[in-house]
């Protein structure tokens, strides 16, 4: 069991020494080292704008080691213009897995407004049974009277929400903006931030006490 890990050591100097690493192994390691690196930067940028200041610190500790990592096997390997195509496809593939991951985590909390031309008390009862909370405000519109609605949710919810208002006020007008920080009222859940985990959630009740 001892001797577990001078195996290890041991074959990954072999394949480190192997013909194949420099044409193969270098620029894999680069791609990879870039890859991450700009998915964390994208998610790190969208917590600060999003307000989770405590988390992003972290993210972008591992990001800038991936940066390093990458950065100094093109320096080393100058000559080797597949590097130099590694590390443009490394920066592309991680813009792009950075918003698919956003888009799958849905971090924050957005205020949907609806203006509705018509009786909105269908489109309120359908929004509370979804566990959403709902002001309701008469409003004049340029046509007339209008009802606008106000919800505050988190953004893995938005989907559903849209989907209620286009289903039962298909005309009605609706905007999405983000909301950096809400407190009391009616949140479902707590503040919450979406599906990076209950651990963060925690982190955030504690910085508020």
């Amino acid at each position: 069991m001892s001797s577990f890990p001078f195996s290890s050591l041991a074959s990954l100097a072999a394949i480190t020494d192997s013909a194949l690493w420099p044409l193969v192994g270098i620029p894999t390691l680069i791609f990879l080292a870039l890859a991450i690196d700009v998915t964390l930067g994208t998610v790190r940028i969208i917590l600060v704008a999003r307000g989770h200041r405590n988390v992003a610190p972290l993210v972008g500790f591992v990001e800038i080691l991936a940066w390093l990592v990458a950065l100094s096997q093109v320096m080393q390997h100058l000559d080797r213009p597949l590097s130099y195509l590694m590390f443009a496809a490394g920066f592309a593939t991680g813009t792009y897995v950075g918003m698919w991951l956003e888009s799958k985590l849905a971090l924050g909390l957005v205020a949907l407004r609806v203006i509705a031309t018509s009786d909105a008390t269908e489109l309120i009862e359908a929004l509370k049974a979804a566990n959403m909370g709902v002001t309701s405000l008469a409003a004049r519109g340029v046509q007339g009277r209008v009802r606008l609605l106000f919800t505050v949710i988190r953004r893995k919810e938005l989907a559903r929400a849209m989907e209620l208002v286009r289903t039962i006020q298909p005309k009605a007008f609706v905007s999405v903006s983000d909301v950096r920080s809400a407190s009391e009222g009616y949140l479902p859940g707590g503040y919450g931030i979406g599906g990076i985990g209950a651990g963060l959630r925690f982190w955030e009740r504690r910085k508020g006490k």
